[in-house]
């Protein structure tokens, strides 16, 4: 199978954003950050997703929206974050929502919370 890939000036910052505002394609994309290759598997696994069908939806708007590139290799797929094109495209954005993820994680819950007023 061959997929089709936003070419760089093809990216949307709307397509970005929605496709980093999922729980866990942001997981993913964290995971492929530290660069190169990665097999689809190897990603769920790291993630903690068991359901392969549930992250096949979420590989496509990922890999539709620009954000990964995704290569047939053998009866796997190979994943890579196009860093190099978003930093291009909108430079500073994937490292603000990486950071912005980070410092979630470590917020308490209770300040997730509203404030009461």
């Amino acid at each position: 199978m061959i997929y089709r890939h936003p070419e760089r000036d093809q990216i949307r910052i709307e397509d970005v954003l929605s496709a980093l505002g999922s729980p866990v394609r942001l997981a993913a994309v964290r995971v492929l950050d530290s660069g190169g290759e990665h097999n689809c598997g190897s990603v769920l696994t790291t993630i903690g997703v068991t359901a392969k069908s549930t992250m096949t939806h979420h590989w496509r708007v990922l890999r539709d929206s620009g954000v990964i590139r995704q290569q047939p290799s053998g009866r796997e797929n190979l994943l890579r974050l196009r860093r190099e094109d978003l930093d291009a495209r909108y430079p500073g954005l994937l490292d603000a929502v990486l950071a912005g993820a980070r410092d979630d994680e470590t917020l308490e819950p209770a300040t997730l919370s509203p404030a009461a007023d």
